[in-house]
């Protein structure tokens, strides 16, 4: 059997690098830590180190195709293969936030549903015969934070394809240019970034049903990180323990769900 690899994406701090921490002490294979800044993601592989744990590096920008497809190349001559695929970077704007909603919508969704989408078309063909991906949403990413029924209803379309889901979130921010969104969309442009991650994680899963691939989404719970403005009363080693189970231990019958961070299926409607 080759050996096993673990990629954590946007893992320098936070959630990601507790799942990073995690999988180094159960996973038994490599496990690479990447992020957008090298130097960031430099140090917390040596943060690792002094606690004994010896995850690999590799600098991994989600929002640049170039640096995608670096990283590809470089997994599929070392290793040619992964074995679990955690998409964690994302950001957030703050609620005091100055930039206009326009352009809060359009970054945040350029970075949390478009270059996911982009880590996934990439990185997908590397993934083994019965790989994990696990996709960390939000309570946001609930469907019900979406106030159109109408458009939830095409958000659960069973027959919703990677394209039409591409098309709504372009809706969105063509909805947040003209100022209109709020009455269909809500006044959240993570929400709607979320929510569409989660519903990427269930068309996923039925494309990849037949190579035994789990593909699901998890919210990891309200975490004492950056992103919350160190609001959360989780610590991000408490945050990681969803998505750990996910990569590690649910059952091979968990796949295409939305879990909550105390591991329970939670209805995405």
């Amino acid at each position: 059997m080759s050996l096993k690899v673990a990629v954590v994406t946007g893992a320098n701090k936070g959630i990601g690098f507790a799942i990073v921490r995690g999988l180094c002490k159960r996973f038994d294979g490599t496990v690479y830590l990447t992020s957008r800044d090298e130097k960031r993601g430099r140090d917390a592989v040596a943060a690792l180190e002094n606690e004994g744990l010896h995850p690999k590096y590799h600098q991994l920008d989600i929002t640049n195709p170039q640096s995608l497809k670096a990283f590809h190349d470089y997994i599929k001559e070392k290793y040619g293969h992964i074995d679990i695929l955690v998409n964690n970077a994302a950001i957030s704007f703050k609620s005091n936030a100055t930039e206009p909603v326009a352009v809060q919508a359009e970054e945040t969704l350029r970075v949390n549903y478009f270059s996911v989408l982009s880590t996934c078309e990439i990185l997908f063909p590397l993934l083994r015969n019965g790989a994990r991906v696990v996709n960390i949403s939000s309570s946001a990413g609930h469907l019900s934070k979406i106030p159109s029924e109408k458009l939830r209803q095409k958000f659960q379309d069973p027959n919703l394809t990677v394209s039409e889901l591409s098309d709504l979130m372009n809706q969105y921010i063509a909805a947040a240019k003209q100022g209109t969104q709020v009455e269909e969309w809500g006044n959240s442009s993570y929400a709607v970034s979320k929510v569409g991650l989660t519903a990427l994680t269930k068309i996923h899963q039925r494309m990849l049903n037949d190579r035994d691939i789990k593909v699901n989404a998890v919210h990891p719970g309200y975490v004492d990180t950056d992103m919350s403005s160190h609001m959360g009363p989780l610590s991000i080693d408490e945050g990681a323990q969803a998505p750990l189970f996910l990569a590690l231990d649910a059952p091979d019958s968990v796949k295409g769900e939305y879990v909550w961070f105390d591991k329970r299926i939670v209805s995405w409607t």
